[in-house]
């Protein structure tokens, strides 16, 4: 499972592309997904989307979750590949749900990719933090026990 970490500033060009950190690029070489997440877009490896798109589809067939749910997640999302330069494009309405405009910070989630709008970023890293230091507190997992 490719894990992502880091924190970088990008900018999209003039034709919708992104530049993708180094040392995220061969871990997208088989293939991404981007999808709209939480007040930022996603860039999910194929397994991460299958893995997401396979747990929606069975709140679905549970009755946890409506089919519309589902529906959202595979029509906003756009099957990618980054090229050789490692950009990949990002479509506008997409751009448009991320709040991207020109600069982005790319970010590392572990399982995914996120891509924020800086002034969403400035408002979310900080909440982040403190919810970091509680869970080290509270032995969620991380640090010593």
């Amino acid at each position: 499972m490719a894990r992502f970490v880091g924190n970088f500033e990008h900018t999209i060009d003039d034709k919708g592309r992104l530049i993708l950190p180094s040392s995220f690029r061969a871990k997208l070489a088989e293939g991404a997904f981007i999808t709209p997440l939480d007040h930022c877009l996603a860039i999910l490896p194929a397994e991460e989307f299958d893995r997401m798109a396979d747990r929606l589809e069975a709140q679905v067939a549970a009755g946890e979750v409506g089919v519309d749910a589902l529906r959202h997640f595979a029509s906003q999302a756009d099957e990618v590949t980054p090229d050789s330069q490692g950009r990949v494009r990002l479509l506008p309405h997409l751009r448009e749900l991320g709040g991207l405009d020109r600069n982005v910070i790319v970010t590392g989630a572990l399982r995914r990719i996120e891509l924020w709008d800086p002034v969403r970023w400035s408002s979310v890293s900080p909440s982040g933090a403190e919810k970091l230091t509680d869970a080290i507190e509270r032995g969620h997992g991380l640090g010593p026990n």
